[in-house]
C-alpha cells in the first residue's frame, strides 16, 4: 500500500514569509515559577517547535499568568524572542464572558504587550466570538493594532466558518490562522467545512486539544477504545499516533502540545516521522464516526 507523505519541516504562516514548525506547544495548563517555564521553553525549542501559544486567560494561578511567566523567561535571554513565533489570545472577559468591544479589545491587546514583554505579537488571535460585537468594529480595532505595529498577524479561535467569513469580509488584511478544536475524537472540522474554508482562504489550522484531553491516552468509552486500537496499528503510543494522524492532513495542520511535562514536548518531535496509508487513515476516521463511510 502507498504511503502518505510525511508533513513538511515547516508551513507558512500568513503571507508575508512566516514560516512554523509543524507541531506548536500551548499554555492552557501552565503552572508553576519561571524555572518550570523554562525548562518547558528550551524542552519545545530543542525539539524544533517554534510556535508558542498562550491566552491571556491561560495559566493556573490567574488572569494573565501564562503570559507573565512566558514573558518572564523571554526576556531572561533575549536571544529566545527571535527564536519563537509569539501566538497569544484575548476577547474573553470573565465572567462576561466575552467582549470584543474596540475599547476592551484595545486594553486587551496592550496588557498581553506588557505582560509578554514584547514589542510585538506575531499572531493575535480572537479567542471565542462575541456575538454582541460587530466584525466590522472588531476588524477595525485589529487593524489598527497591525498599523501600530503591535501585531503582525492576525487569527481567530473557536470561530464557526460563517463568523471567520464575516469578520474577513470586514477586514482589509488576510486572516491568517484558525484555532479549532481537533482530534481523532473530535472530527467535526474535517466534515463541516471548517478545514476546507482553512484551505480556501490559506489559514492555518492550529489544532487545540489534539489528544483529546488525555482521553486518547486513557481511553474509557467503546467509541474512545476503537479510536485507540485503530491509532494503535499505526504507532504504539497512541499520542504520537494521534498527532502524526493529523499531521498527515492536506491543510497542513499544526497540533498544538497541550502536555507541561518537558519529556513528552521532546518526544513529540516522533510523530514528524509516522507514515501512514490512506486505510489506516481511514479506519481512524470511520473508527471515530461509529458507523461506516457512505
Amino acid at each position: 500500500m502507498t504511503e502518505l507523505p510525511l508533513p513538511p519541516s515547516d508551513l507558512p504562516l500568513g503571507s508575508a514569509g512566516l514560516r512554523v514548525a509543524p507541531l506548536a506547544w500551548g499554555m492552557w495548563r501552565l503552572s508553576g515559577g519561571r524555572s518550570e517555564t523554562s525548562a518547558r521553553v528550551h524542552a519545545a525549542l530543542d525539539a524544533g517547535i517554534t510556535l508558542f501559544d498562550t491566552a491571556d486567560i491561560y495559566g493556573q494561578d490567574g488572569f494573565g499568568s501564562a503570559e507573565e511567566r512566558l514573558g518572564e523567561v523571554l526576556a531572561s535571554d533575549p536571544g529566545l524572542r527571535s527564536r519563537t513565533v509569539l501566538a497569544t489570545k484575548g476577547g474573553i472577559r470573565p465572567p462576561l464572558p466575552y467582549d470584543q468591544s474596540p475599547d476592551y479589545l484595545r486594553s486587551a491587546i496592550d496588557a498581553s504587550l506588557r505582560r509578554l514583554r514584547t514589542e510585538r505579537i506575531d499572531l493575535y488571535q480572537i479567542h471565542r466570538p462575541d456575538i454582541l460585537a460587530h466584525p466590522q468594529e472588531v476588524a477595525r480595532c485589529l487593524e489598527e493594532a497591525v498599523a501600530a505595529g503591535k501585531i503582525g498577524l492576525l487569527g481567530v479561535s473557536n470561530f464557526t466558518t460563517a463568523q471567520v467569513d464575516a469578520l474577513q469580509h470586514f477586514l482589509r488584511l488576510p486572516l491568517a490562522a484558525t484555532q479549532p478544536e481537533i482530534s481523532p475524537l473530535r472530527i467535526e472540522p474535517f466534515e463541516n467545512g471548517e478545514l476546507d474554508q482553512a484551505m480556501r482562504l490559506a489559514l492555518r489550522p492550529l489544532a487545540w486539544s489534539p489528544l483529546a484531553g488525555g482521553r486518547l491516552l486513557q481511553p474509557r468509552t467503546e467509541r474512545e477504545r476503537a479510536v485507540a486500537e485503530a491509532l494503535g496499528a499505526v504507532h504504539q503510543d497512541p499520542g504520537i499516533a494521534a498527532l502524526s494522524w493529523l499531521l498527515t492532513h492536506p491543510a497542513g495542520i499544526v497540533p498544538i502540545l497541550g502536555t507541561q511535562r518537558p519529556e513528552r514536548i521532546a518526544a513529540a518531535g516522533e510523530a514528524l516521522t509516522v507514515r501512514w496509508t490512506r486505510e489506516r487513515w481511514y479506519e481512524v476516521l470511520v473508527a471515530a464516526r461509529g458507523v461506516p463511510l457512505p
